[in-house]
């Protein structure tokens, strides 16, 4: 099988011809509880029951062959001529060319029916031909956690594989028998897919849909998404993009609490073969934050609300401090560890579960979440008792900490420092706070005292964060080191867009930190304490095209914006990273908060007149 849907050279997965699986080659599907990732040959390589941070059943992705996966596709020799979501949908195609005949594999993971979330995740896929009569292979090869354990494995109507209380149940319509753990082939005749149907059960009982009816449910999933994405702004520019985004967005939104995750996978390496590999299948309320934004100036309401209920549900058992990163039921993320034997994404290890991160502190996320309840506000939506209540103790915090050192906006492992970008986002916060005391009650003692705070915030940020030679501001104080998180000093109000020092502030973050092209390193290569390398940051580059908009640079912010989104392929799936020299993906994927990067840029260009 030969499948290559970019020019990058990246090492990855190897397929059954020898040919390399990129990042970049998986599509999405989602049902708003978990994701799979599925490649060009219709392999699905990561899937993790009965939710996002589950363990996987199956883990190929990053557990190698002993950790199972979920084939659909071509039996013999092929070529993928078409890869695509169909239009607002969550549903993906990928089509084959088989010489006499095309082969087509549709599908998706049903989200709802009727308005209700279904009780347990459904996948369902479909091979259709335009020709002649195709030969296709089944491979069912379920392996569950650390240890790839296998099922038992009993037959009824559908075939189901058990471990405990999780169970899952495969029905198909060929005729043929499916035995896990081996590839069985199929004929797919024209006018007759066969449709294959996977259900996963956790403590409750399995659903049995019989593939005829399951694939209905598709199309009214179809319609559904469709509903949702016609209410997006019409006037957002690029739109078809910013839609994608935000559709992907929603994927990664785990329904039954309203948590954001940050990717839906584990250890997607920052470099091939290096040791910068992390698990983000947790709920960052950074993220949840620039989601609010993002979806409430895209006019999806309800999806604002939902992220600003779940930080005032996740927060609230250790307010005022806000912590990191959460699980997604707003519990502590587990401690970091390593699985021992697993290969990684190519050849990459650790592979990773847990996220240490969850202990830092890192004060700009008090900004980010503050912020987001202004926005909230400014939109004409007054915050209810208690979410004021957790602004105000969040501004309260800050005002007892922000002269403390923090571990900055990349999690840096190493030493705490007083990160310019965070002393910014600590002012943000009780800027927004201020303002949204405009509205609601607050006492003179406490505005007094965020009041100054927020002016003394000003001042040592400019006497201590502010490079005047380089006439720039600084990752951290005293050195001239720049940062790309300060593209965001456009956006603050604390210093007119158009001073000299948000202006070469700009310029220092291009010059200083490009890694050609529109690309930008988050701040100077080798400066995080790790060993190796990482690619370029690209929701810095989105960054930037908010940040020209702010500053009068309309035209040149459109073209970069254009420029960027050309990057995410036919699928209009972003990673985290890319290499600057090949243009590959890195990191974990898709990236939420590049996707959310996305709309924020789209926002800042149709506000300040930019092209798209």
């Amino acid at each position: 099988m030969t499948f290559r849907m970019t020019d990058f050279d990246e090492s990855g997965i190897e397929d059954r011809a020898g040919t390399q699986t990129r990042i970049g080659d998986y599509g999405l599907l989602g049902d708003t509880r978990t994701a799979a990732l599925v490649s060009g040959d219709g392999s699905l390589d990561w899937l993790c029951v009965p939710r996002f941070d589950g363990d996987p059943v199956f883990g190929r992705l990053v557990g190698g062959a002993p950790a199972g996966r979920f084939r659909l596709g071509p039996e013999g020799h092929a070529t993928v001529v078409r890869r695509r979501y169909r239009t607002h949908t969550a549903t993906l195609e990928t089509t084959w060319d088989l010489g006499n005949t095309r082969l087509t594999l549709s599908e998706a993971m049903i989200a709802e029916v009727a308005g209700r979330l279904l009780p347990a995740t459904v996948l369902v896929r479909r091979l259709s031909v335009e020709g002649e009569t195709a030969r296709a292979v089944v491979e069912f090869d379920p392996r569950l956690g650390e240890r790839h354990r296998p099922p038992k494995v009993r037959r009824g109507p559908d075939l189901v594989c058990e471990w405990g209380s999780l169970a899952l149940s495969l029905a198909c319509d060929s005729g043929t028998p499916i035995p896990p753990g081996r590839p069985t082939s199929i004929l797919v005749t024209p006018r007759h897919p066969v449709t294959v149907v996977l259900t996963v059960a956790h403590r409750e009982p399995l659903i049995h849909l019989p593939p005829a009816a399951a694939w209905e449910l598709v199309t009214e999933d179809e319609a559904r998404w469709r509903a949702w994405t016609a209410e997006i702004a019409h006037d957002l520019p690029c739109r078809e993009a910013v839609v994608r985004s935000l559709l992907t967005l929603r994927l990664l939104t785990y329904s039954p609490s309203g948590a954001p995750i940050a990717a839906p996978t584990t250890s997607l390496p920052e470099w091939p073969g290096g040791v910068r590999n992390w698990d983000y299948r947790y709920a960052w309320p950074r993220d949840a934050s620039i989601g609010v934004a993002a979806f409430l100036g895209a006019g999806k309401v309800d999806e604002a609300r939902g992220f600003l209920g779940w930080l005032l549900h996740a927060s609230r058992l250790q307010r005022p401090r806000l912590p990191v990163l959460f699980t997604l039921d707003g519990r502590h993320a587990p401690a970091e560890r390593t699985l021992p034997g697993w290969p990684g994404f190519a050849g990459s290890v650790p592979v990773r579960l847990g996220n240490d991160a969850a202990d830092q502190h890192q004060l700009d996320g008090y900004g980010w979440v503050v912020d987001a309840a202004w926005t909230f506000v400014r939109s004409g939506r007054p915050l209810n008792s208690e979410t004021w209540r957790m602004v105000r103790g969040f501004a309260d915090h800050v005002c007892a900490r922000w002269r403390d050192p923090d571990a900055g906006i990349w999690e840096i492992r190493g030493d705490a420092d007083h990160h310019v970008h965070s002393k910014m986002m600590a002012w943000l916060a009780l800027d927004r706070a201020l303002r949204i005391a405009e509205t609601h009650r607050l006492s003179s003692r406490r505005r007094r005292r965020w009041l100054a705070a927020r002016d003394d915030l000003a001042d040592e940020v400019l006497a201590r964060g502010f490079d005047r030679i380089g006439n720039r501001y600084t990752r951290t104080y005293g050195s001239r080191d720049i940062d790309a998180a300060l593209l965001v000093l456009p956006v603050l109000g604390m210093e007119d867009p158009d001073s000299h020092r948000v202006r070469g502030t700009i310029d220092a973050i291009r010059s200083e930190l490009s890694a050609g092209g529109p690309l930008l390193y988050r701040y100077p290569p080798g400066q995080d304490g790790l060993p190796g390398v990482e690619g370029a940051f690209l929701p810095c580059s989105f960054w930037l095209v908010q940040a020209l908009a702010f500053t009068g640079r309309r035209t040149e912010a459109g073209e970069l914006f254009e420029t960027l989104l050309r990057r995410a392929g036919p699928l209009g799936l972003l990673p985290e990273e890319v290499d600057p020299g090949t243009g590959a993906y890195l990191g974990n994927y898709p990236q939420a908060l590049t996707h959310a990067a996305v709309v924020q840029a789209a926002l800042a260009l149709r506000a300040h007149g930019g092209s798209g």
